[in-house]
């Protein structure tokens, strides 16, 4: 007998609807059918995956270009429905953004953001501008007028320097997040052109070592270990993050905060007691939880 209902399971991590699950659920839900799934990479340099299969529904987060996702189903109708690996994020998002799986990537993009060339030059026009934890196989390297380049697989290029191993750890994943400074605020962005809070988190933290969930919530009960809160909020050492019911903060040290906010329409920095005064007022009510990361 099934050992789960549908409601019971939350749509954003487990890929089963009435009509399609994935094969892994069989015999724990009831669906029409199961799909093994194909594994299939993010070509486009970043897609937006959704809750249904419709543009103008608001985005749920952002694939970034050499993600893995699990395809469980190809719709006539140009859409995807998968599981991205890095998160187990679930949803719909375009079949022409996606390529074969191919060989593992061997480096992620550490700058917030790089371009790809057809070659070793940057004179030429950009093949696509690729955000911070986007991921690609280097195959070679060459330098062109004292500019170093990775080569891609595909023949591409990119600046070297923008690229780290995939197995690099940024000494201060705080710092990481730092760099997105002035980043404009995005509903369920993931990228250095527009991320939300939970975003800015995920992939600071990703810099580091550290894997995160996707969303606010989910971070919430599983990001580190939970401080004390009962006789208000003790000394945040840098990294502490500060949960409200649906927002999420960087404690920078210094009795600062840093965020991707609604109010500034931006990442940014600010002093720590008047946000969480304000943010109690006028947006999310008071503090709900503080978790200390462990890297």
């Amino acid at each position: 007998m099934p050992d789960a209902s549908f409601a019971s399971l939350d749509r954003r991590v487990h890929p089963v609807r009435p009509d399609l699950a994935a094969e892994s659920y069989r015999g724990r839900v009831p669906a029409d059918r199961f799909a093994p799934g194909v594994a299939m990479r993010v070509a486009a340099d970043s897609v937006a995956v959704r809750p249904a299969p419709d543009p103008a529904r608001s985005i749920d987060t952002e694939a970034l270009h050499g993600e893995i996702v699990t395809v469980y189903e190809m719709r006539g109708d140009g859409w995807a429905w998968g599981q991205l690996e890095t998160d187990d994020y679930v949803g719909y998002l375009p079949a022409d953004a996606l390529g074969p799986a191919g060989a593992q990537p061997t480096h992620r993009v550490a700058a917030l953001r790089s371009y790809r060339y057809p070659e070793a030059e940057l004179k030429c026009p950009p093949l696509g501008l690729l955000s911070m934890g986007a991921r690609v196989r280097v195959t070679g390297q060459a330098t062109t007028r004292g500019l170093a380049f990775a080569l891609l697989e595909d023949g591409s290029a990119m600046v070297a320097r923008h690229l780290v191993p995939l197995a690099h750890r940024a000494a201060d994943w705080v710092g990481v997040a730092e760099a997105f400074l002035g980043t404009p605020y995005l509903w369920g962005g993931r990228t250095s052109l527009g991320l939300d809070c939970s975003a800015l988190i995920q992939l600071a933290a990703a810099a580091g070592g550290l894997n995160i969930p996707r969303d606010t919530d989910m971070q919430e009960r599983e990001a580190g270990e939970q401080l004390d809160i009962t006789a208000g909020l003790p000394a945040l050492a840098r990294g502490d993050l500060v949960f409200w019911k649906g927002h999420v903060g960087i404690a920078q040290g210094g009795g600062t905060l840093l965020h991707a906010n609604g109010h500034t329409m931006s990442v940014a920095s600010e002093p720590l007691a008047p946000a969480v005064e304000r943010i109690a007022r006028n947006e999310w009510g008071t503090v709900t939880t503080v978790r200390r990361p462990a890297f």
